[in-house]
């Protein structure tokens, strides 16, 4: 089955590192900066036209936005939505990814306000710049980033014991930045994107403490369509496109390493994690927002990946495409460690990112497939 109408202009996605948290030293990070993204958005996003990619993940960078409360400088983003219109290149954007002004409590309800105004206020600049209301993702990852930054003092906000409070608070902002955004620009999309997971218990006496962790990987977009929790305030409208994030470590032996592709007993094919995910939020438009693997096996993750999708899709499940995040191979968050897990490499040379041929040819290979499985002209998958 192929989606009766595509939701983005390429089956292939590009996602830009967009993350602007404090890591764990506390330091703010701004990986669109890091990257020089900021400097050769342009040159990416045609760069990525180049392998037949014509929609992007990228992010709004709040922090540099409202400098003061309720005051916006876009000068940061601005050039990023005109050279995405020059080259013709559809972007997702991050609305929230991990980072928000230093001057805000992620945990008060003043968090929600102010993440709301600001995310209607970019809708309306959006449409301003190009005639069209926008696709965003208001609060990318809100489960990750409640372990993460609630539970394990890993990233903003550095909290222990805290990470349901958070969840609920990232819910809420997420919410309230939904309605916003479609009261500024009716037609707006809007994204929830968080990882699925599986886990598995090495002894039975674990089952029942796994089975719970499992089921918590649907609980913000639970919350989102007001099935759990509804005091939040969410609603099954305001859960829109789902996005699922799937890396070479989302299923693991509960406290142990990462389960093996190969290890048929307890590994469970993605496709079935796809499907799980598209039962369970029937009738939604479904994307893999973020997959990617370091090194060598870039192509081969790639693989399987897609073909798993597309057999997701023989199935009748309503995914369009696959987004690989990111694209440009970047420096690790809490240390200066190059992460190659891009199409493209870090360093540009003649203002031209340096291509990873193996991922390259790949993707140009899966392209025909893709095509093939549709039943569609070349062009219109790519």
């Amino acid at each position: 089955m192929t989606p009766q109408t595509p939701l983005f202009r390429s089956f292939f996605m590009g996602g830009f590192e967009c993350s602007t948290h404090r890591n764990m030293s506390r330091r703010r990070l701004d990986m669109i900066a890091a990257t020089h993204h900021d400097m050769l958005a342009f040159e990416d996003y045609s760069q990525l036209g180049e392998h037949g990619i014509r929609t992007a993940r990228d992010g709004v960078r709040w922090h540099l936005v409202e400098t003061s409360p309720g005051r916006y400088d876009w000068s940061s983003v601005l050039p990023m939505i005109r050279a995405a219109e020059r080259a013709g290149c559809q972007v997702i954007w991050d609305l929230c990814h991990y980072g928000w002004p230093d001057d805000l409590d992620v945990f008060a309800p003043e968090f929600v306000d102010r993440f709301a105004r600001y995310a209607a206020a970019f809708a309306r600049l959006h449409v301003e710049e190009t005639g069209r209301a926008p696709f965003v993702c208001p609060v990318n990852e809100i489960s990750f980033l409640a372990f993460a930054g609630g539970d394990m003092e890993r990233c903003s906000p550095h909290a222990t014991g805290r990470g349901m409070d958070l969840k609920r608070n990232l819910v809420r902002a997420a919410i309230a930045g939904t309605r916003a955004v479609r009261d500024a620009a009716p037609g707006t999309r809007c994204a929830a994107i968080d990882p699925v997971i599986n886990i598995v218990p090495r002894e039975p006496a674990e089952a029942e403490e796994v089975r719970l962790h499992n089921l918590s990987q649907w609980q913000a977009w639970d919350m989102l369509a007001g099935r759990e929790e509804p005091e939040l305030g969410g609603a099954e409208d305001i859960l829109d496109v789902v996005g699922v994030n799937y890396y070479w470590n989302n299923q693991w032996l509960h406290h142990g390493e990462p389960l093996s592709v190969f290890d048929a007993a307890r590994f469970r094919p993605f496709r079935e994690l796809i499907k799980d995910a598209a039962a369970r939020y029937a009738g939604r438009d479904i994307f893999v927002a973020e997959t990617s693997i370091e090194g060598w096996p870039r192509p081969t993750w790639l693989r399987y990946v897609t073909e798993e999708v597309l057999a997701a899709r023989a199935e009748g499940v309503n995914v369009h495409g696959v987004c690989l995040y990111p694209v440009l191979s970047h420096l690790g968050w809490d240390e200066d460690r190059y992460c190659a897990n891009g199409l493209f490499e870090l360093q540009p040379k003649g203002g031209r990112r340096e291509v990873h041929r193996p991922l390259a040819e790949e993707i140009a290979r899966l392209q025909a497939q893709v095509t093939r499985s549709a039943g569609l002209p070349r062009s219109a998958a790519v």
